[in-house]
């Protein structure tokens, strides 16, 4: 007797790790895709940290031939917005017959039990195809399988504004500085996948200008303590044709 497939969707980004977890999931014949899901900027009409256009996902989407499911965050001071938004989707997911959400993530546990915890107050499972696989094993075999992806934003500190907009290749780990991961784990780049074998035709899109944009953010010191931090990043603007 055939095996009911599970429904899922899938956090979508645009990005490598979102693309090469679609990728093995669907290898397994497992689960049937409902739709991807992207958080998108109500004002800059733009993905997080990624800053990739909201027009490009909705190519993206339409590339895989995958429904495409957005969810628009307004501006907050804080994560609170964020996590009404994400609750009030899984909640809407448990509801229409999703039983699990699928994640790029790749080895950060504090980052995983925060998913995890708000997975489980609306009854839903968390997927997680890359777990544990090390970051230059899964980088290598996402190109090796095919995938073409770009730099679209980066940490200031350790990317000069010239590499973004590069296409990312085998050479790319080698040329990181030190303690950058290669996948970006820690948050270090973002990039945006435009072709590959999933990918019914390339996007479309011209690399445009480079902007710097800062962040301040509260971060917690060894001692407990609260202390007002910042973050710089480069992002390319690529522009849908």
């Amino acid at each position: 007797m055939q095996q009911t497939k599970k429904n899922v969707t899938i956090s979508w980004s645009g990005g490598k790790d979102a693309t090469f977890a679609l990728h093995k999931l669907l290898a397994t014949g497992e689960y049937n895709v409902v739709h991807l899901h992207t958080v998108v900027g109500a004002t800059t009409r733009r993905v997080g940290l990624h800053g990739v256009r909201e027009e490009l996902i909705d190519q993206q989407a339409a590339c895989l031939d995958i429904p495409l499911h957005k969810l628009y965050l307004p501006e907050a001071p804080d994560h609170g917005a964020y996590e009404t938004l994400m609750q009030d989707f899984y909640r809407e997911c448990t509801a229409t017959g999703i039983e699990a959400v699928v994640f790029g993530d790749i080895f950060l546990e504090d980052l995983r039990a925060y998913r995890e915890a708000m997975l489980g107050a609306a009854g839903l499972k968390g997927i997680y195809p890359l777990w544990a696989i090390s970051s230059e094993k899964l980088l290598n075999d996402f190109l090796t399988a095919g995938y073409k992806t770009v730099l679209c934003s980066a940490n200031a500190s350790w990317f000069m504004p010239g590499r973004l907009g590069v296409t990312v290749d085998h050479s790319f780990a080698a040329s990181l500085p030190a303690g950058v991961d290669c996948c970006g784990e820690n948050g270090e780049f973002h990039t945006l996948v435009y072709d590959g074998p999933l990918f019914k035709t390339p996007l479309s899109f011209w690399a445009g200008e480079v902007v710097k944009r800062s962040y301040t953010f509260q971060k917690v010191t060894a001692s407990g303590e609260p202390e007002p931090s910042s973050l710089d990043f480069w992002f390319r603007d690529l522009v849908p044709l």
